[in-house]
């Protein structure tokens, strides 16, 4: 991957590094990411994607390696460095509040200092527009999970954020609000957006990501084109062999016609 920094990648990282003791978590991860493109970060629990994305984030401090933001080195010390920039996270756990309303917990994310009513519109007209109809008004502790997940977004969208890290996004959703997300992420993306997405389900990979690249014990072992790849070789990249499918051996010695179970 060519060290490209001047400013055709909106994000750039080079030997990015966290150890934690005898742990290296991440080692020396380069990483491109250009505008208005939804780049997938692939890897086995344990490989170190989580921690990438804490340090870009802010969340972790790297012990080694830099960051540049439209080709210029900078020091992401906190989230809210990371907002400023124009970087925002929705997490695989959600943070909020049952008790309070939708955008009751929107407004404890701004600093703008907005009334609650003027949030509340703003989010109402944000959610409809993206195709993610929210009602500002209901409580949190009302709300499925997918409902849940939108007012994550939504408060994120309106940070108005230029990079969006997406953790395991459908994790929780059905297939048909996996189908909504996604119209709203290629919408995200013609707007010239930026999308890191990290997922396990290869063939939502395959259908929305434009690269992706893939780490392995913490590090970087390759970089593709999702779309050229199939679900079988993107995880062969991620393991490092073939994956095998489970087969289950016949048993033998069973009477069919003896019941298994009785109650009387």
């Amino acid at each position: 991957m060519s060290a490209n920094h001047d400013g055709t990648n909106l994000l750039g990282v080079r030997g990015l590094t966290k150890i934690f003791g005898t742990l290296t978590a991440c080692d020396h991860i380069d990483l491109d990411i250009a505008r208005g493109e939804i780049h997938a970060l692939l890897g086995e629990n344990g490989a170190g994607k989580s921690t990438l994305v804490k340090m870009l984030f802010g969340s972790l401090e790297p012990n080694a390696g830099e960051i540049f933001w439209n080709g210029q080195a900078v020091r992401i010390s906190s989230p809210g460095v990371a907002k400023k920039l124009g970087i925002g996270m929705v997490f695989q756990h959600f943070s909020l509040f049952e008790a309070l309303t939708a955008a009751e917990n929107i407004a404890l994310s701004l600093d703008d200092g907005s009334p609650i009513n003027s949030i509340a519109a703003k989010a109402r007209a944000l959610s409809f527009s993206y195709g993610l109809p929210l009602d500002p008004e209901s409580l949190v502790g009302d709300l499925s999970v997918g409902e849940r997940q939108r007012i994550e977004i939504i408060r994120c969208l309106l940070q108005t954020p230029q990079l969006i890290i997406l953790d395991e996004p459908t994790s929780v959703l059905t297939p048909q609000e996996a189908d909504k997300l996604f119209e709203t992420l290629e919408r995200l993306r013609s707007e010239g957006k930026s999308i890191l997405y990290i997922s396990h389900r290869l063939e939502e990979v395959k259908r929305i990501c434009d690269r992706a690249t893939v780490l392995r014990h913490g590090k970087v072992v390759g970089h593709c084109n999702p779309r050229e790849e199939t679900a079988s070789s993107l995880a062969r990249m991620m393991v490092g062999n073939e994956v095998q499918a489970v087969v289950r051996a016949p048993v033998e010695g069973i009477d069919k016609a003896q019941p298994l179970l009785e109650i009387r």
